[in-house]
């Protein structure tokens, strides 16, 4: 029998290195935003400290690539460690920049400090000549005074 020990690759070095350069690749418009988490801090290949509204309410984020885009992975991560609230967003894809849109995903979290703080989510998609992305944030169902954030979006 033949062996041989092989290093595995680490998943998370192997990951960021598919990653798109976002703040590169494409112009960002956001609805609102604090000053002190901007939304390049969602955005950066670098971890940081993620993105927050500078006012409550429903908010959007737009991707508008400079050249279209070859979807397979996007990955979205949430975190809340204050308010118990349930979070909706819904993520949209145009090959124009003026639409129609196409719906990729709605989905819906409930934040409860101090067990379900972080929401990950990670889908494999198929999209071709993606011009613009569009992650619309509702940070409470409800109707409270409750500011959206974002702690990171990645995109492969």
């Amino acid at each position: 029998m033949r062996k041989r020990i092989v290093i595995p690759t680490p998943t998370t070095a192997q990951a960021r290195e598919d990653w798109l350069d976002l703040e590169r690749a494409a112009r960002v418009e956001v609805t609102s935003e604090d000053k002190d988490f901007p939304i390049e801090s969602s955005l950066s290949l670098e971890p940081r400290q993620g993105w927050r509204a500078g006012q409550p309410g429903t908010q959007t984020i737009r991707l508008v690539f400079d050249e279209p885009q070859e979807l397979r992975r996007i990955l979205l991560v949430f975190e809340e460690n204050e308010v118990t609230r349930t979070q909706e967003f819904v993520l949209r894809a145009s090959s124009n920049p003026g639409g129609p849109f196409r719906d990729i995903v709605r989905q819906q979290w409930n934040f409860s400090a101090p067990t379900s703080t972080l929401e990950i989510e990670e889908y494999s998609v198929q999209l071709s000549d993606v011009a613009l992305l569009e992650l619309t944030i509702v940070p409470d169902i409800s109707g409270g005074a409750v500011r959206a954030s974002l702690k990171s979006l990645r995109l492969s």
